[in-house]
């Protein structure tokens, strides 16, 4: 159920949303999307629910255009979150559920289930209003999933979120990909991204500038950081072939190298002069390659 969007255009009169994205999102993963404010990411969310209609192109999952007729198979966590205020936590789900098509018995039966696992079985009778945005963000989340959907997408999900229950939410988002849902998921934290996804889109307004495996992109990236921490002066390193960078530390020096093939030419330098306590070479971090690529324009 892989789900695809081919060529996929929006424009709101003149200004162009989503310029031509190509994208493959593959079954029982978690797929991050990237981007500054207004790079185009929720506008695209809102295409693949059908909720904004496509200026061209196509998104089809499983090989099948996606309406309404689908919209069972699939749960949404929108940025803005959408709860009513008045309603109590019971109240809410249910209703939420059973436009999902699900009984009322089975809906308490799931809903109870994640609220203990939430920590707070207490808030089923609560008021939205009465809870505090972290745990309006659970309750929005449970609505999100409360009917096993095969697809997920979770726009920004960990915001406004202390670590505790962001860590609660992560391991709850990892069952769910465990289990067989597939999940596309914003965020402008990218350690998150880091830690849960293996393929990215990074977008910029509109176009993604980086798409692919989080392994091949930070290959593709190709410079990255060696720190040498050593015993003796490591300045003659400074005129070194492929070095980038050289920056001087209490310890010895980070440079900032072309490739691996240097840092290799690097160790074989080092040898005989001294003792070497560290010799590491560090992958450019993703909020490297997203700076780079993304640059000053990001908020």
């Amino acid at each position: 159920m892989t789900l695809k969007i081919k060529d996929v255009t929006k424009r709101f009169g003149n200004h162009m949303a989503v310029d031509h994205l190509s994208l493959e999102i593959p079954e029982k993963e978690m797929f991050g999307f990237l981007g500054g404010n207004g790079a185009g990411k929720t506008t695209t969310f809102r295409m693949i629910l059908g909720l904004l209609d496509i200026t061209e192109g196509e998104i089809s999952w499983n090989g099948e255009r996606i309406n309404y007729d689908k919209s069972h198979l699939i749960g949404y966590l929108p940025e803005e979150r959408g709860l009513y205020p008045k309603l109590k936590v019971r109240e809410q789900i249910v209703y939420l559920g059973k436009l999902r098509g699900m009984r009322k018995d089975a809906i308490i039966t799931e809903l109870e289930a994640w609220l203990n696992r939430f920590k707070v079985p207490e808030y089923m009778d609560k008021k939205i209003e009465e809870l505090s945005k972290g745990n309006q963000q659970k309750i929005q989340f449970i609505s999100a999933i409360i009917h096993k959907p095969k697809l997920l997408i979770l726009d920004e999900p960990f915001s406004g979120l202390d670590p505790v229950n962001v860590e609660m939410l992560k391991e709850a988002v990892i069952d769910l990909k465990e289990r067989g849902t597939s999940i596309v998921f914003s965020s402008h934290q990218m350690e998150h991204v880091e830690e849960l996804c293996e393929h990215l889109c990074i977008l910029h307004k509109g176009k993604p500038v980086v798409q692919g495996t989080l392994p091949e992109i930070k290959r593709a990236y190709g410079r990255k950081s060696l720190v040498i921490h050593a015993d003796f002066p490591l300045e003659f390193l400074q005129d070194y072939p492929g070095i980038v960078s050289y920056k001087r530390v209490t310890e010895g020096c980070e440079l900032e190298i072309e490739n691996e093939t240097v840092a290799r030419g690097v160790f074989t330098e080092l040898q005989g002069n001294g003792f070497v306590r560290k010799f590491e070479l560090e992958e450019p971090t993703l909020n490297d390659i997203f700076i780079e690529k993304v640059g000053a324009s990001y908020e």
